[in-house]
């Protein structure tokens, strides 16, 4: 097993990474102010994951309480948030019960924002059972769900006490999941990391076919870097909105045909192909490593070219994203492979080229 800490001005916890970690209570137990929890999963995961961990900590004294919510991004809004303070509620939760989340990123996004809200904030550990939540959402505190105008639109900073990532999770995941969970890794090495980055197009073949140990490397490296990022910016007034590659245009896509209909890895794989054809299209990377980009989003067997939302639609969307400022789109660049920046000053006519170029597809299948 592999510790990391991610230490922030008000609080500390670790992210454990490894295999077989869902059956040690020892990991959770001292992160629990009182034992009792309420593990909130979805109907996918608990069928596969709920028993072994309620049975670990009941054997250890814990009192639990399972919450099992419906699958899918289109559940993620205030009703199904509510079934959680319902159950919350109903058991007569206090403040001191901890709140675990057993899923992927729609689980930990909404546990970890009920957390922040149920009586003005009860503690909460993240349990991700993807490979997206394990490099992504877990880390880092942002909850939130979505809105029909816009994808996380309302939630909360609020940190977990403790992440959890148990390698063998991965094995049950859906091929394609895991594809989703890659872009995610793959937006670590295109935004800050070209070793990394060099490393992944070597190893892509081992993270596909889920190698443990290769996929225990991405999950380090990618947690390591974002741990940096959210340690020098909590809140996202600066250098954390880096981790927002591909996400303006991700976000558009799942808005625009609806959210589930695409994964969020998939829209994102999508984004950045088009977040580097907009980079090439300003003259900040040159064709060889805009190929480059679209072969190893390609490998992850992730879609490169986005749907063909209009142009009108796509500004609308982007509109609502959380990174306009005084009205001004702000976009994740690549001002080369490995090194990406905050820009707000891209010019219509070159975001107009790419959203009506060749990394836009005629149709919205994938």
């Amino acid at each position: 097993m592999i510790t990391l800490d991610l230490s922030l001005p008000d609080t500390r916890y670790p992210i454990h990474i490894g295999r077989d970690l869902l059956d040690d209570a020892n990991l959770i137990l001292p992160h629990l102010p009182q034992r009792k929890v309420a593990i909130v999963t979805n109907t996918t995961v608990a069928p596969l994951y709920l028993a072994r961990l309620q049975g670990a900590l009941e054997a250890a004294g814990v009192a639990v309480l399972p919450i099992v919510l419906p699958d899918g991004e289109a559940y993620k809004t205030w009703d199904t948030l509510n079934l959680i303070f319902d159950a919350l509620l109903s058991s007569r939760a206090e403040r001191k019960t901890t709140l675990i989340a057993l899923g992927g990123g729609v689980i930990g996004d909404m546990t970890g924002f009920a957390a922040a809200c149920y009586q003005r904030g009860a503690p909460f550990i993240q349990v991700p059972t993807t490979l997206l939540a394990q490099v992504d959402s877990s880390v880092g505190g942002k909850t939130a769900i979505n809105h029909p105008k816009g994808k996380n639109m309302i939630g909360a900073f609020y940190q977990p006490r403790a992440v959890i990532a148990d390698m063998t999770l991965l094995d049950t995941l859906p091929q394609r999941e895991l594809s989703a969970g890659l872009a995610e890794v793959i937006k670590y090495g295109l935004l800050g990391d070209a070793d990394f980055l060099a490393w992944l197009e070597a190893n892509m073949a081992r993270l596909v076919a889920r190698d443990h140990d290769a996929l225990a490397h991405a999950v380090r490296r990618s947690c390591e870097m974002k741990a940096d990022i959210v340690a020098q910016d909590e809140k996202e007034s600066g250098v954390r909105a880096l981790l927002n590659l591909g996400h303006t245009f991700g976000h558009a896509i799942e808005a625009g045909l609806g959210f589930g209909a695409w994964l969020h890895g998939e829209a994102v794989g999508a984004g950045m192909m088009l977040a580097a054809a907009l980079s090439h299209e300003l003259g900040w990377i040159d064709a060889a490593a805009l190929a480059r980009t679209e072969r190893l989003i390609a490998a992850a067997g992730l879609p490169t070219r986005a749907p063909d939302l209009g142009v009108d639609a796509w500004l609308e969307h982007m509109s609502h994203d959380k990174k306009v400022e005084s009205g001004r789109l702000r976009f994740v660049l690549l001002k080369a492979l490995g090194q990406a920046a905050i820009v707000d000053d891209v010019a219509p006519e070159a975001l107009q080229r790419v959203l009506a170029g060749p990394y836009i597809r005629r149709d919205t299948a994938y």
